[in-house]
C-alpha cells in the first residue's frame, strides 16, 4: 500500500516547549546523586532531531530564554541537522528545566517549567516564516497543558483551513495536568488532526479502562486520517480509514524507555514522508524508537542504514526475531 496522506516535499515543523534536562551521573535515584548531566529534553525537538536523522529536512519553532540553557538548547537541536532559524529568545522568561529521577520502578521527571519562554507562546507563532512551505505540522499533547496562549495555537494549528496536514501525538503528562481533565482536551484535538500516535496505556488513562485494545481507540478517534497505536514492546497497530496495519515491536536492550514514543514519531512519519508502505513505516518506527532505549538520554544514534534497509526488507519471520543492542 502506497503513503495513506498526500504528503508534498518541505520540511515538517515541530512546534513545543524544550528544557534544560538534569539527570544523575550515573544514573540512579536523585536522592543520591553528587553529580547531574545537563542534557535537554522536548518531545517535539526529539522528533525533528530524528527526522533530520533520517534526512528529512526538519525546523523547530519556539521560544527559549535568554539564559544559557536556552543558549544550549538552541545550539544542541541546531547540532543535530534541525533548522532553528524561527526560535525565539524571551529576554524576560526563563528556559524551562526539568529533573530525572531514575528509580526501580521507572524515572519519574520533575518539571520547573511554569512561566518558561516556551509557556507564553500564542498562536501567531504560526504566522511565523519558519512555517512557509511546510509539508507536516507536528504538534504533541504537552503544548495544550502549558498556558491558555498554547492550548489556543494549537486549536488555530488545527482548525479545518489549515496550510499543511497535522500529526499529533498525544504524549499526556499527566504532572501538567494536575486538577484538569486532561482527557476532555486532548480527545478533540485528537480527533481534529490529520495523523495521531497515542499508546494504548495512555489512550485508557485518558479515556477509561474500557479501552481494552487498539480497535477500542480506533472508535474513539475516528477523525485522523492516520491513527497509530502503540501497545508497549508488543506491537504498533496504524489505521489508515478502517483497514489496520500491525507491526510486532523489535527486542531490544532497554537502557531507559524516555523519549522512545517521540523517536517512533519521527520513524513513522519518516516512512510516510518516504512513500513507504504503511508497514514499512511502522518498521521504521520501531527501528528509530529502539535509537532511544538503548540509551539513557532522550536521542541516541540510529542503527547502521545497511541494518535498517535489512531488516526493513525482511520477511516477517527475520523481522520477530531481531534483536537490537
Amino acid at each position: 500500500m502506497s503513503t495513506p496522506l498526500p504528503l508534498r516535499h518541505g520540511p515538517v515543523v515541530c512546534v513545543g516547549e524544550t528544557m534544560a534536562a538534569l539527570a544523575p551521573e550515573p544514573l540512579g535515584p536523585l536522592d543520591h546523586a553528587d553529580l547531574l548531566r545537563i542534557d535537554i529534553a522536548g518531545a517535539e525537538s526529539n522528533v525533528a532531531l530524528y527526522l533530520a536523522d533520517h534526512g528529512i529536512p526538519a525546523r523547530w519553532l519556539s521560544a527559549v530564554g535568554d539564559d544559557p540553557f536556552g543558549r544550549r538548547v538552541r545550539d544542541r537541536i541546531a547540532a543535530g541537522g534541525v533548522d532553528v532559524n524561527g526560535v525565539r529568545t524571551d529576554p524576560d522568561r526563563p528556559t524551562g528545566l526539568l529533573l530525572k529521577d531514575p528509580g526501580a520502578h521507572g524515572t519519574h521527571v520533575h518539571y520547573h517549567r511554569r512561566g518558561s519562554a516556551a509557556s507564553a507562546l500564542t498562536p501567531e507563532l504560526l504566522d511565523d516564516p519558519a512555517m512557509a512551505g511546510a509539508a507536516l505540522l507536528h504538534l504533541s499533547g504537552i503544548t495544550p497543558a502549558l498556558s491558555p496562549g498554547c492550548h489556543a495555537l494549537v486549536e488555530r494549528a488545527l482548525r479545518p483551513d489549515r496550510p499543511c496536514p497535522v500529526s499529533f501525538d498525544v504524549n499526556h503528562r499527566p504532572a501538567l495536568w494536575t486538577g484538569r481533565p486532561a482527557g476532555d482536551v486532548l480527545r478533540p484535538l485528537a480527533d481534529r488532526a490529520d495523523i495521531v500516535l497515542v499508546g494504548l496505556d495512555e489512550a485508557q488513562a485518558l479515556w477509561g479502562d474500557g479501552i481494552t485494545d487498539a480497535e477500542g481507540v480506533r472508535d474513539l478517534l475516528s477523525g485522523p486520517q492516520v491513527l497509530v497505536v502503540k501497545d508497549g514492546d508488543r506491537e504498533a497497530t496504524a489505521f489508515v480509514g478502517a483497514t489496520a496495519h500491525r507491526v510486532p515491536a523489535l527486542k531490544v536492550r532497554v537502557a531507559e524507555p524516555v523519549g522512545a514514543g517521540d523517536a517512533f514519531a519521527a520513524g513513522f512519519l519518516s516512512g510516510l514522508l518516504r512513500h513507504l508502505p504503511v508497514e514499512r513505516a511502522l518498521r521504521l518506527g520501531h527501528l528509530t524508537a529502539a535509537s532511544a532505549l538503548r540509551v539513557s538520554a532522550d536521542h541516541g544514534p540510529l542503527p547502521d542504514p545497511e541494518r535498517i534497509g535489512a531488516l526493513l526488507d525482511a520477511d516477517e519471520e527475520i523481522w520477530r526475531a531481531a534483536v537490537i543492542d
